[in-house]
């Protein structure tokens, strides 16, 4: 099944209707059209020719299709995955409204991580070779575009990182909190929101079993700090999964068995 497209700036289509669709969206602070003014986010508006619908489970993005375009997500949510050496597929981040897909490509001329809509979604395709030349004409979109790449590297930094030397533990809570802060930027609930990923996915995306991700659901909820119904999630004591993500509860509590354990000694 392929995706709809829904263009937006077709000849046919009236100056009103597309005009300034950077500036009505809710979500060009954490888009391309941060900082530009109104005369330079029209010129951008121009550059983007169409919107797509992609429906859940449908690929936006193949491994290895030629690259060509960028696309903002509107709304909705995406998992972006590749396959490791071993064949295996690796989901490599969870994307949502305002997030770049396709920075991946830019270098080589292909993609190599593919994109799938977790839930019914709507991207702005964004064709690169404009946008390169608008890079020349407004700096500070050039100066957006290079924060958004370091941003994406500084993410696969993280990953990398709490991949190889965080617990279990440490990973989801870090994973929760991470999603928390990152609804709250788009001016959406922090502490509550929808697991749009399934289990097998977050698994998937933070190196741990289906299994393992249920036990620590299972423990975050029985300790209060988490509550679940479904997918639906709620952060109950922040304070107390931030100890975890950065390991001072662990630390806490091998200090207090440290000091347990020469008191059983002496007894």
């Amino acid at each position: 099944m392929s995706t709809t497209v829904f263009p937006i700036s077709s000849a046919s289509a009236s100056p009103a209707a597309r005009t300034n669709q950077c500036a009505v969206c809710s979500f060009r602070k954490l888009c391309l059209p941060v900082g530009l003014d109104e005369e330079e986010v029209s010129q951008l508006d121009r550059i983007i020719g169409k919107r797509r619908r992609v429906m859940r489970d449908e690929p936006l993005i193949r491994m290895d299709q030629p690259f060509s375009n960028l696309y903002a997500v509107r709304f909705g949510h995406f998992k972006t995955a590749q396959v490791n050496l071993r064949g295996q597929q690796q989901i490599t981040g969870f994307q949502m409204a305002g997030d770049l897909l396709g920075l991946d490509a830019i270098g080589s001329g292909r993609h190599g991580c593919s994109a799938v809509a977790l839930d019914d979604a709507e991207v702005c395709e964004i064709p690169f070779a404009p946008l390169q030349q608008m890079f020349g004409q407004v700096p500070v979109l050039l100066q957006h575009f290079h924060r958004i790449m370091s941003q994406e590297i500084t993410r696969e930094q993280n990953v990398m990182l709490f991949l190889s030397n965080m617990r279990a533990e440490q990973r989801f809570a870090l994973f929760l909190l991470n999603l928390s802060a990152r609804y709250a930027a788009r001016g959406f609930a922090a502490n509550e929101y929808q697991l749009r990923m399934s289990r097998e996915e977050i698994g998937d995306y933070l190196g741990l079993t289906i299994e393992s991700i249920s036990r620590l659901l299972s423990r975050f909820k029985r300790e209060g700090w988490i509550a679940v119904d479904n997918r639906a999630l709620r952060l109950l004591d922040r304070p107390g999964l931030e100890a975890i993500a950065s390991g001072a509860a662990q630390d806490a509590a091998e200090r207090a068995a440290d000091t347990i354990r020469p008191a059983r000694r002496a007894a």
